[in-house]
């Protein structure tokens, strides 16, 4: 059994994803060209981004709270960044932020929060 990670390796992760995240927001166009492919792969995407972002909160968080009250802060947390991605967007030319990708977002966080909570319940 090694040392538990420190709070800043904790935090790593999802401040990595959220640069990540905000570096591809910056891009004038991310279109593939593919039509509705691309457009619904890039809702899929972000499903998936915002879910792994709320995972990663949520690791953050569970040391010094109860599990399932860091996964209602993990979702708070990233649907609120889903919020400031569309409001970045918004000056970025060639894209726009709209409340649709922010609720695909927030979609995403809530699923994945849903499954935590539900995954210490049945732990417990």
């Amino acid at each position: 059994m090694g040392m538990p990670p420190s709070r800043l390796a904790l935090w790593l992760p999802p401040l990595a994803l959220m640069g990540a995240i905000f570096f591809f927001s910056a891009q004038p166009s991310l279109d593939s060209g593919l039509g509705w492919i691309d457009h619904i792969g890039r809702k899929v995407i972000h499903f998936g981004e915002y879910a792994l972002l709320t995972y990663l909160c949520w690791r953050a968080l569970e040391p010094s709270t109860n599990p399932r009250r860091a996964a209602l802060l993990a979702f708070v947390l990233a649907s609120a960044y889903a919020v400031t991605d569309e409001y970045h967007q918004s000056f970025v030319e060639g894209r726009h932020g709209t409340p649709v990708d922010w609720l695909i977002d927030s979609a995403g966080a809530a699923a994945a929060a849903w499954w935590l909570s539900a995954r210490t319940r049945t732990a417990a």
